[in-house]
């Protein structure tokens, strides 16, 4: 077992986690509307999507490993050319991260959860990067692959959930900071830029 993969894995995620993107920033505009324990019910909803997807790319995946090699190397291959897209697609876009300010009528913490859910589960983009981003962190000869993603999973939950829900608990003073901080967004592009290239080529090489 390569601990070393685990560990620039967690880094990755912790890194992607804190960058601005359609999930956190849902996460941040909402805990600022309704509510730190509303927030939090989204952060939960995500993360249960997150578990679903796991589950689709433990199982899908792992029988492509089994039955073809060959293919698995054009999975990593596909995840990697993905990946150097995202950072276009990261590069093209703004530097700003518009918050909204707080809303009069506040969900319930059920709705909010479904919708963290939905908004997750039914996201084709979320297992396509799942899909790009789970197979070149691999981390074991022996162990088995569905345990393999599982695990690659839960570690995604677990630091997606610690960095998601500091943020709807520290909302206010992020969002405040934002406002004061204008270049704050351009350096959050930048290191998501550099992290999806690094990765890129982590698969490509690796």
């Amino acid at each position: 077992m390569n601990y070393d993969i685990l560990l620039a894995f967690s880094v990755a995620t912790l890194v992607l986690s804190l960058s601005p993107g359609p999930d956190n920033i849902f996460v941040l505009i909402q805990s600022i509307s309704n509510g730190k324990k509303q927030g939090l019910a989204v952060v939960a909803g995500l993360m249960s999507g997150c578990l679903v997807h796991t589950t689709l790319l433990a199982f899908g995946v792992s029988a492509v490993i089994k039955n073809n090699p060959a293919i698995f190397t054009a999975i990593k291959v596909f995840g990697a050319a993905y990946l150097l897209y995202l950072s276009v697609m990261v590069y093209r876009g703004g530097d700003t991260i518009a918050i909204k300010g707080e809303s009069k009528n506040k969900k319930s913490l059920g709705a909010l959860y479904k919708q963290g859910f939905i908004m997750n589960v039914f996201n084709p983009k979320v297992i396509i990067f799942f899909l790009a981003f789970f197979p070149g962190f691999l981390f074991s000869d022996s162990l088995n692959t569905v345990i393999q993603f599982y695990t690659l999973g839960f570690l995604f939950i677990l630091v997606s959930s610690v960095v998601f829900s500091g943020i709807a608990i520290l909302s206010g003073q992020i969002s405040t900071f934002l406002k004061t901080k204008k270049q704050t967004g351009f350096v959050l592009k930048w290191v998501q830029i550099v992290v999806f290239i690094g990765i890129a080529i982590y698969l490509f090489f690796g």
